[in-house]
């Protein structure tokens, strides 16, 4: 919730906008436990869509829910809701113009904004989530990988929880978060090693940009990019925060 209020992200307040000048959020969240998992997508009026999405993992017998019907969903028990101007910040409102202007789509490949956190609890449970407005410029329904299980967002207790932010169309066509967790239960391999395998080999190969946050059972972390930068931090019990923007 605090990265999606934040207006510095492309999550929640501040989120890219589409081609017709509005935002569609996108988020999801699972369960290293039990393997439970909610996400939401193209959703226009709910403050906080991981907050939605995890009312679809824990109130639902469903894993995914979209538009209308998810903020249908999310009203009957009561989230909050906003006009959907409420997520434009003056700064991308500028970009929307430039890029109408253009009539082309403004990608950065130094800084995607989607947010993405991960988490190992004292009983050792995993968890992930992810939250986006996606693509600047993106086409009417086009939904990325953050909402989607097993590519932007994965999290199991035998292997580890992954958050991944970039070329939402790459991501999903590799399974990325799914595929590290993978590599790690089926070839032994560790999470530094999977992640690399997956951000720096397979998803240069097809072409993808992009990267990952991710923490495995025994606390080990890890968070690869192939980008000139990626925000991103962590905290353990036992040490001080550390946050890092560009390759070290």
């Amino acid at each position: 919730n605090i990265l999606e209020d934040s207006p510095l992200f492309n999550a929640g307040k501040g989120a890219v906008l589409t081609e017709k000048g509005s935002a569609e959020l996108d988020a999801s969240i699972m369960n290293g436990e039990n393997l439970m998992a909610g996400s939401v997508a193209g959703v226009r009026h709910i403050k906080n869509p991981i907050s939605l999405a995890r009312l679809v993992m824990e109130k639902s017998p469903h894993v995914m829910m979209i538009g209308n019907g998810a903020e249908e969903f999310g009203k009957q028990f009561g989230i909050e809701m906003v006009d959907t101007s409420y997520f434009i910040t003056e700064e991308r409102w500028n970009q929307f113009l430039k890029a109408k202007e253009t009539q082309k789509k403004i990608e950065s490949d130094e800084k995607h904004g989607t947010v993405g956190c991960v988490a190992l609890d004292k009983k050792g449970n995993l968890a992930a989530g992810t939250s986006t407005g996606g693509m600047m410029m993106k086409k009417f329904g086009r939904v990325g990988d953050s909402p989607i299980i097993g590519a932007g967002t994965y999290a199991n207790n035998k292997t580890c929880a992954v958050s991944a932010t970039g070329h939402g169309e790459y991501f999903i066509r590799l399974g990325i978060a799914k595929d590290i967790s993978d590599l790690m239960e089926y070839k032994n391999l560790s999470l530094k090693e999977s992640a690399e395998e997956v951000i720096q080999k397979k998803l240069i190969e097809l072409g993808g940009t992009g990267g990952v946050i991710a923490i495995d059972r025994n606390g080990n972390i890890t968070m690869p990019f192939n980008t000139p930068g990626m925000f991103r931090g962590y905290y353990l019990n036992d040490g001080k925060p550390e946050v890092d923007f560009y390759k070290e």
